[in-house]
């Protein structure tokens, strides 16, 4: 070859190198029970949210992001894995990932990344296991900023921090008028639900707070050379909510930040599932496409928010221990929901109605007491304990899931198709479709006693 195109090819390789741009920092921040009506920038009028939604104004934010399953445990495994539940072994609250399927995180570590995991992002003792370079349970600003002082400043980093917040206990109404908020139409409007709504409320701006400190932090180590992501593991503790497959239990926030890449105040439609969010940053930190994970990268859509992801979103739940046993799979278009409750003659539950604690639950009373004397308040009490096999929602018309259609024989194209759609998908998932807990039956006792070996925020 002629030396002069040899040298050539020489400067040009050697540019092309020192033109490239450094793989990104990245930071992940998590909230824990937050369904996406609940922020500022997702039109909630009746919540502070401020950092919330600066973020989203700075950035891009998902209209269609949903978790996959609608409990701490199995939702923050798939987002770890890049695996559904049935593919990596935690399907009910309280389980986590079978020992030989491998944690993504250090897939970081491959490219040259140091890993850090503060506050709540794996499930119990999950965290551990995942394979983070540092770990622990405080999400402290000081301990956060003393890591990152603490790493080599030569390679990138990958940092995730996770709030507690607003999971339960919710805290003392603190900025809130309880008679000035918004009680979600499945809701039963009394004043002790809206006592807790502003409790909710509450530890919602504090979990925006936490949000705040965190990119306080990154941003003054690393100015506006960080990728920040920023959702919920799945919808608050509310009936309908958490444990779940309606939309307010698996549609959640998710906003994304990357200064130079993604326009300002930006807003997608495309479907998004938890599952997909790491093997988006893998991706953004230069880690080849896993065709062996079912999540996908989404990096396309941060560029061009006008582009599809999924056309279908799948979803499964099993049971949060005695409190909640009730296996629900769902299947969603952008249009249509189409739910499964495979034990409808089962009474739905979770721990707010079967353990009505004070710093939770004990609103249900009230809840009761109307269902008593008001119709309303009496349907919606039935329609959450008692659901029938098969649920349909056109979702353009009713968003909130309120007219159940499978039913109606206008819509058996819809429903067979959707039906079949989810009978394939669990089929693929291997999906035994079975629970270990016993279920609440009708004619059994309410109310369930608090186990001794509880978590403290259980407690009373």
């Amino acid at each position: 070859m002629n030396p002069l195109v040899i040298l050539f090819c020489a400067l040009f390789a050697i540019e092309a190198s020192l033109s490239a741009a450094p793989p990104p920092n990245i930071l992940v921040f998590l909230t824990d029970d937050l369904s996406a009506r609940d922020l500022g920038c997702y039109g909630a009028s009746d919540v502070r949210t401020p950092n919330m939604d600066q973020l989203a104004a700075e950035g891009l934010t998902f209209d269609q992001a949903f978790i996959i399953s609608p409990a701490c445990a199995p939702s923050r495994a798939a987002l770890l894995t890049g695996l559904t539940p049935d593919h990596n072994g935690a399907k009910a609250n309280h389980t986590y990932r079978r020992d030989d399927v491998p944690s993504l995180i250090p897939l970081f570590t491959a490219l040259g990344y140091q890993t850090a995991a503060f506050g709540k992002i794996a499930h119990g003792k999950d965290v551990a296991d995942h394979g983070f370079d540092h770990h622990e349970r405080s999400i402290d600003p000081e301990k956060i900023a003393a890591w990152l002082d603490s790493t080599d400043s030569a390679r990138p980093i990958a940092l995730f921090v996770g709030t507690k917040d607003p999971h339960v206990p919710w805290p003392e109404v603190d900025g809130y008028d309880p008679e000035q908020v918004i009680i979600p139409p499945f809701h039963i409007d009394t004043p002790d639900t809206r006592l807790f709504r502003a409790r909710y409320y509450t530890d919602v701006t504090r979990a925006d707070t936490d949000l705040g400190n965190t990119l306080a932090i990154a941003e003054e180590r690393w100015g506006e050379n960080f990728v920040a992501l920023f959702s919920s593991d799945h919808g608050a503790q509310w009936p309908f909510g958490k444990w779940n497959l309606y939309d307010e239990g698996i549609r959640v926030p998710l906003i994304v930040r990357w200064p130079g890449k993604i326009a300002p105040t930006s807003r997608t439609d495309a479907m998004v599932s938890w599952i997909d969010m790491l093997p988006t940053l893998l991706d953004i930190a230069g880690s080849p496409e896993d065709t062996r994970l079912d999540g996908i990268s989404f990096t396309v859509v941060l560029s061009h928010p006008e582009k599809t992801h999924r056309d279908r979103i799948f979803t499964t739940h099993d049971n949060d221990g005695r409190a909640n046993v009730y296996p629900i799979r769902s299947v969603r278009s952008e249009r249509w929901k189409y739910i499964r409750n495979l034990h409808p003659e089962w009474i739905h539950s979770n721990h707010s109605d079967r353990y009505r604690l004070d710093t939770a639950g004990a609103y249900f009373w009230s809840w009761e007491e109307a269902a008593m004397h008001d119709k309303t308040a009496a349907l919606i009490m039935n329609r959450y304990r008692q659901r029938p096999g098969e649920e349909l929602y056109d979702l353009e018309k009713d968003p909130d899931e309120l007219n159940n259609l499978a039913a109606n024989p206008k819509y058996a194209q819809i429903l067979n198709t959707l039906r079949c759609e989810l009978d394939a998908w669990m089929n693929e998932q291997g999906d035994p479709q079975t629970v270990v807990p016993e279920p609440w039956l009708p004619g059994q006792a309410e109310l369930l006693e608090p186990h001794s070996d509880w978590p403290p925020y259980y407690k009373k």
